[in-house]
């Protein structure tokens, strides 16, 4: 009931967006009028564009990544789907002329936002590595005829574009994919399975939530998953091609986000009106870029997701090593020949310390001198994957390490 009241609203007001829309264009036009008559018409433009975008539904953004720097050269980059499946597509940076370079493949949060949030991190990566990443799709998207999406398919998936591209794969999971991507790498390790990937890299992932918990652990964990299934579980409208799917709606999600800082965003929209009125159009592009990522949301797989809260912040399954796979117990220790990262931002209000780097007792089996770990002082959780911080300190050092186990 709750989403289809969600798609009304936003229905609803696109008159008005529109409207926005075709009086500050009309507005900007009067740019050649004098400065005085410019004085008052600025503020004037600058209502009209929150209005556009307080009324605006926010698709899936491009990664806008036309072109990299490989050698000292400007190299062409095309976009590439190379394998795909119902509710995920593997998405190739594929870069002009050949180039004998570690591959990479990026495994994307399916935590409400859209792969892109990665756009900065594809972007360090692509110079120097063959890059792939998950571009999970949004669940409404799903036409219900091709089933649900819950945990093991996740694992599935990863398996699968493992399969894809081969035994020479470095695998980054960045936050919530850290769990199915150790789960993914145990049992292609219990199988013998020559693609099991060279290095893994695990990026602020919740894989031991008990240590150190944060806000949203203690929301996950303080509720019974029934209360999940009732008040946040709805079903995908019939304007959608996933119709009748089950869904976390990323609308909740983004609600519950936004509710954590409002004051702050609340203040970053007052600054983006001043930006606006002042003319400081720098300023007023960056606010906007950041929001037409954050403000972009996609519907999560019901299952996945209450499964996911069941076995990664209620029961910790995977560290008392409770985990099973298509009904089967796996056993970590059986991962040996996988080289291991784990990297903590200093500052992470989402994945609190020590909740990532618990994979070294997990996966206990791999040598010591193959598993590393490093705390980066200063930065909060995205800020381990993205920003100066991360394109000087971190990724240079993820680099070397795939470098060092590349052979």
């Amino acid at each position: 009931m709750l989403y289809q009241l969600h798609h009304r609203i936003n229905k609803s007001v696109k008159p008005l967006n529109f409207w926005a829309q075709a009086w500050k264009t009309q507005l900007s036009l009067t740019s050649i009028l004098p400065y005085n008559f410019d004085y008052f018409i600025r503020p004037t433009i600058a209502h009209l564009e929150l209005i556009e975008r307080i009324t605006n539904t926010y698709e899936e953004p491009e990664f806008d990544l036309p072109y990299t720097e490989v050698d000292g050269k400007k190299t062409k980059i095309t976009e590439e789907v190379t394998h795909s499946l119902p509710f995920c597509d593997l998405l190739h940076f594929k870069r002009e002329g050949n180039h004998d370079h570690p591959m990479v493949l990026l495994v994307a949060p399916m935590s409400g936002h859209y792969a892109t949030l990665l756009r900065g991190t594809v972007e360090k990566f692509i110079p120097d590595h063959e890059v792939y990443i998950t571009n999970w799709k949004n669940a409404r998207d799903v036409p219900l005829k091709d089933g649900g999406f819950t945990f093991d398919d996740y694992v599935r998936y990863l398996i699968e574009f493992q399969d894809h591209l081969g035994p020479n794969t470095h695998l980054i999971a960045v936050c919530q994919p850290s769990v199915p991507a150790i789960v993914a790498t145990t049992v292609m390790s219990e199988r013998n399975n020559p693609n099991v990937p060279k290095s893994l890299t695990l990026m602020g992932g919740p894989i031991d939530t008990r240590l150190s918990p944060t806000e949203i652990n203690d929301f996950a964990s303080g509720k019974d998953l029934e209360w999940f299934e009732t008040k946040v579980i709805n079903t995908v409208p019939r304007d959608f091609p996933g119709a009748g799917q089950r869904v976390y709606p990323g609308f909740i999600q983004l609600s519950g986000f936004m509710s954590m800082n409002l004051d702050s965003h609340v203040q970053k929209h007052y600054k983006f009106f001043g930006d606006l009125v002042k003319g400081d159009g720098d300023s007023a592009e960056s606010h906007r870029k950041f929001y037409n990522e954050y403000l972009a949301v996609m519907d999560l797989p019901a299952d996945f997701y209450l499964e996911t809260i069941r076995k990664v912040f209620i029961d910790h399954r995977l560290p008392k090593g409770q985990v099973h796979f298509e009904e089967k117990k796996i056993d970590p220790k059986a991962v040996n020949n996988t080289a291991l990262f784990t990297i903590e931002g200093e500052n992470d209000d989402i994945t609190g310390k020590g909740q990532t780097k618990a994979a070294h007792d997990i996966l206990s089996s791999i040598p010591k001198d193959k598993k590393h770990h490093y705390e980066q002082p200063g930065v909060g959780h995205y800020g381990i994957f993205n920003g100066r911080r991360f394109r000087e300190e971190i990724a240079p050092k993820i680099k070397a390490f795939i470098q060092d186990n590349n052979k």
